[in-house]
């Protein structure tokens, strides 16, 4: 099995300065790539791209056999869930969180949640 990751928005620049974080965004079941375009549509009407970096839906590929022929399929590791790199303001916290099929931020308050540790 290899690992893959889709990802989409515009790749997080190596700046110092920046405050992008990774956080753990709640979407429906199912839903996961429907939400990480929705978001993408949705920062690049709002102008807000240099706020947010990648935006992945964690997905491996597995080969499955199907009727003796070995077939490649994606398969999402962590089924309901989206990572997203992003400056944490209130702008950004309710661009994502008013965004169709997004129940919430994983971690933390309701209203200040909590980013992923960097490895």
């Amino acid at each position: 099995m290899t690992d893959n990751t889709q990802q989409s928005a515009a790749p997080a620049s190596p700046s110092t300065g920046s405050k992008k974080q990774c956080y753990v965004v709640h979407a429906y079941s199912g839903m996961e790539k429907s939400v990480q375009r929705a978001l993408t549509e949705r920062i690049a009407r709002a102008g807000m791209e240099e706020k947010f970096g990648q935006i992945l839906v964690p997905t491996e590929e597995v080969i499955e056999m199907k009727n003796g022929q070995k077939s490649v399929t994606e398969r999402r590791f962590f089924p309901g869930y989206v990572l997203v790199e992003m400056e944490m303001t209130d702008d950004t916290w309710h661009l994502v969180k008013n965004t169709n099929k997004v129940t919430g931020f994983i971690g933390g308050k309701s209203n200040k949640p909590t980013p992923i540790p960097p490895h």
